[in-house]
């Protein structure tokens, strides 16, 4: 098969540390182009997606990692023209976009994969299992980090759309829908809001789930400047307690760690676009994106000391 001539659009960090290299290690995907607004990336690179589609009709397949934003708009574009599309987390701004794309891509035929990274990773596959059908005691998610560190100088993300927070708390959420053998559903949670800020600088939320007993909650913090912490803590019905660390990399069941198969985000994601592709199917997974717009619906707003990017 030859391989399948991919763009990366809105080339960046993200793009530079994780995607080129995950389609260069992949067989299935030749690298074809890039959009930047700097005209930085692979070449041939081009400041707009217009100017890649016109100038690369053979293009094929498309990495949209541009923030949420102007996502929707360009994600359509790129399916007019027949791509296939994988979208960086989070998937688009609002459900409702991400709804239309779902809507799109079957109307044209092409594939949708809105990727989750953090589901990928080794810890995440073995916990899924371990959980199945187990009822939950308690779960505690703690999602902690540093802005400056994690995006310095992108003030975008507390314009409205930016998703504050949650950009990396959306994280913690694909991990608990991919863990937990039912739905999660955000009851109360209190967002903190810099005062100069559209969008939170921390959360505390509360959730319920069919297959919970008791308290499930989740601690969100961008003002952490000591190291990240990442982790998820379930104790089931029966009183295993798990802990998944690193952002989901290890998995500790009663204090031990529970060996797996190593598996690599990023060139997993690769791997399962390159299957969808083949099959023609898509997978649209908007869970952990609905718990942040219903976050932002139910909980209340307190301020804070504003935040300087």
């Amino acid at each position: 098969m030859k391989p399948i001539r991919t763009a990366i659009i809105g080339f960046g960090k993200i793009a530079e540390d994780q995607h080129v290299p995950a389609i260069e290690g992949n067989p299935c995907f030749e690298l074809a182009g890039s959009v930047s607004r700097q005209g930085k990336g692979p070449a041939p690179n081009f400041t707009d997606t217009a100017a890649l589609l016109e100038a690369v009709p053979e293009l094929e397949a498309a990495a949209i990692t541009t923030p949420p934003g102007p996502r929707f708009g360009i994600a359509r574009d790129c399916i007019e023209r027949g791509l296939h599309l994988l979208l960086e987390k989070p998937p688009c701004a609002t459900l409702g976009e991400v709804e239309e794309l779902r809507r799109l891509a079957e109307a044209r035929g092409v594939t949708l994969f809105t990727t989750w990274h953090a589901q990928h990773n080794t810890g995440v596959v073995a916990a899924r299992k371990l959980l199945a059908e187990q009822r939950i005691r308690s779960m505690t998610i703690t999602w902690h980090e540093d802005v400056h560190k994690w995006h310095p100088g992108q003030q975008w993300v507390f314009e409205p759309g930016g998703y504050g927070v949650f950009d990396p708390g959306i994280n913690a959420f694909s991990v608990a829908t991919a863990i937990l053998p039912t739905p999660l559903f955000v009851q109360a949670g209190t967002l903190f809001f810099p005062e100069n800020a559209h969008t939170p600088i921390a959360a505390e939320l509360e959730f319920a789930s069919p297959a919970a007993d008791g308290p499930l909650r989740a601690s969100l913090d961008w003002r952490k400047t000591d190291g990240e912490e990442w982790t998820v803590e379930i104790e089931t019905g029966d009183g295993a307690r798990l802990r998944l660390e690193g952002g989901g990399a290890r998995l500790l069941l009663d204090g031990k760690e529970v060996p797996g198969e190593p598996v690599h985000e990023y060139p997993d994601l690769y791997r399962r676009f390159a299957e969808l592709i083949d099959c023609r199917e898509s997978l649209v997974d908007a869970e952990p994106l609905r718990l942040v717009a219903d976050a932002l619906l139910v909980g209340r707003r307190e301020m804070v000391e504003r935040v300087e990017m």
